[in-house]
């Protein structure tokens, strides 16, 4: 399993465009707690023969994948997404993968190509300023870790070729305030909106919470509560189960951060 730099020192009232910038001049660490408010998202970039069933893919799977713009093929930008984004340096790490190996990247312009079609794909981490602005207290932004990713026990709705298993994260939050996280989370569904009804791991086929299959360890301590989402990774388990000779995503963990503001629940 990768480890993955831990978040560094972020100025007040960061923007997306300033992470961005930040990706492009050598930043190549984790954006949990980067630009508190705007909204993140997981990138997909794969030849266009596969983005029809792959849109698809996503559409079927709202809540793990809710997608937030489709690029036009060669496009090396999003505009609904930010004015001045270029998506081969604006991301702090990719993953490219040719026939099933993946290798990672701090910057893809080599490995453009006229036909990638870009997905960008909604992401938890969105959520975060509205649960600081509660009050609540996310122990994975105080340790610079995006938490544990594993795959859930049960399949992602199939599309033509693409399927496979959802992905679900973990984050612990105190038993009295998870209630109150589950209301503010329900009316962020770009952010993959409400947890999983399951508290309890084994329900959902993770039997070990110190080996997830992306990410860092982070067990509830006494007091708290394991809440489940739905991720974005779950795109990419579709895609590596369906063979594709070459695609892009970001690397785990480090997203593209958008200019769009994630509205906080009134």
């Amino acid at each position: 399993m990768a480890a993955w730099c831990a978040m560094s020192e972020t100025p007040t009232r960061e923007t997306g465009r300033d992470v961005r910038l930040a990706a492009r001049a050598g930043f190549h660490g984790l954006t949990v707690g980067r630009a508190r408010g705007q909204v993140q998202a997981n990138l997909v970039l794969l030849p266009q023969p596969f983005a029809e069933e792959f849109e698809a893919f996503c559409r079927a799977n709202a809540a793990a994948c809710p997608l937030l713009a489709i690029g036009e093929p060669g496009a090396a930008n999003l505009p609904a997404l930010g004015a001045d984004l270029d998506l081969r340096t604006d991301l702090p790490a990719y993953l490219v993968h040719e026939w099933g190996l993946a290798r990672r990247a701090r910057d893809i312009s080599s490995v453009w190509r006229d036909d990638l079609v870009a997905f960008a794909i909604g992401c938890w981490f969105g959520a975060e300023a509205a649960l600081s602005e509660a009050g609540i207290r996310m122990r994975h932004v105080e340790l610079g870790v995006q938490g544990p990713l594993f795959r859930a026990n049960r399949s992602a709705n199939a599309a033509g070729r693409f399927r496979g298993p959802l992905v679900v994260s973990m984050r612990p939050f105190a038993e009295a305030d998870a209630p109150r996280v589950a209301a503010i989370t329900a009316k962020l569904p770009r952010s993959h909106g409400a947890p999983l009804p399951e508290r309890d791991p084994a329900r959902l086929g993770i039997l070990d919470l110190d080996h997830p299959d992306w990410g860092e360890a982070l067990r509830p301590e006494p007091g708290e509560t394991a809440l489940f989402w739905p991720c974005g990774l779950t795109a990419l388990a579709a895609l590596e189960a369906a063979d594709l000779p070459f695609f892009i995503t970001h690397a785990p963990g480090a997203m593209l951060v958008t200019d769009l503001i994630e509205a906080s629940p009134s």
